[in-house]
């Protein structure tokens, strides 16, 4: 695997794999840590992230690699007029592999093309967001223990919402995996993914309100109304709290429903949700670095060298 642009650029067997490293590095973390000694993660982030830049460079210096790179374009030559490209081939005469958020669509494609080493899209714009669909993933096959056969609700900014799309191309590759899209008028889903998924014969619905279809669910993706994604404030302030799940809405739903949540969130779940044991959002945070370490070692070309 050279670069990872978009979720669909992995298989299902190329999931599988992952998902299976993932779960060994779990189960035997001692025999991983110096896989990655000598090799070097950059992480360019061009927009603000907290989780997945931190997760990235947790994963390499568990491994035994080093870390280098910025959290801000601020803090790159971007701030001096860099294109992307150039700094990606410079980046690129120090590194081995490069992990790059950036706040335009597409632009990891445009880096991708230019790139001497392994780069991996850590989210562009409101376009795709693919490891965190891998953190996603992770967390339903250990929630649930299976990709096929399962109720997806997905709650929130379905517009603007990355890890939505990302996740959505990813699952409904499975057999019997039916969607519920819940969000206002404002933040549907684009046209052109449901598209995609009626083209991909994927079964899914559109609702405005939770509290009707929460019981119906096996797992509940929460997301947040992005502020930076809207370009009239008053817009985001009339639907910023338009879902909040609490536990009254807790009550409605199955024992065994997990709830996931890329994070950061606002308001949309109340904290009380946080000690039920359904809320599955900050195991989700510590899946994210083990994924993550599986994919460097995959991208590296040093997944061979794991356990036999």
């Amino acid at each position: 695997m050279k670069n990872l642009i978009s979720i669909t650029d992995l298989t299902r067997e190329d999931i599988y794999k992952l998902v299976e490293l993932a779960e060994d590095i779990i189960a035997h973390p001692k025999d991983y840590q110096e896989i990655c000694h000598g090799k070097k993660l950059a992480t360019l982030f061009f927009e603000p992230s907290t989780r997945t830049r931190l997760s990235f460079e947790a994963a390499m210096l568990e491994l035994g690699g080093s870390v280098l790179g910025f959290s801000e374009a601020a803090s790159s030559s971007a701030a001096k007029g860099e294109s992307v490209s150039d700094t990606i081939r410079t980046v690129g005469c120090y590194a081995d592999i490069i992990a790059m958020r950036h706040p335009k669509e597409g632009a990891p494609v445009a880096a991708a093309v230019k790139s001497t080493v392994p780069l991996i899209n850590a989210g562009d714009g409101g376009h795709f967001h693919p490891t965190q669909t891998l953190t996603d993933l992770l967390t339903i096959y250990r929630e649930k223990g299976r990709f096929r056969d399962l109720t997806i609700g997905l709650c929130g900014d379905l517009k603007f919402g990355r890890t939505v799309h990302s996740l959505i191309e990813a699952m409904m590759r499975y057999e019997n995996v039916n969607f519920v899209l819940i969000a206002p008028e404002e933040l549907r889903l684009p046209d052109y993914m449901k598209e995609k998924m009626k083209q991909a014969n994927a079964s899914f619905r559109e609702t405005r309100r939770l509290e009707d279809v929460i019981a119906d669910l096996d797992i509940l993706y929460m997301t947040r109304v992005q502020r930076e994604r809207f370009f009239n404030e008053e817009d985001y302030i009339r639907l910023k709290d338009t879902y909040i799940l609490d536990a009254e809405k807790m009550r409605l739903a199955r024992e065994d429903l997990a709830v996931l949540h890329p994070l950061p969130r606002v308001n949309e779940i109340a904290v009380e949700v946080d000690d039920d044991p359904r809320a599955a959002y900050f195991r989700q945070v510590k899946n994210g670095k083990y994924i993550r370490m599986a994919l460097l070692l995959t991208m590296l070309g040093l997944s061979k060298e794991v356990r036999a």
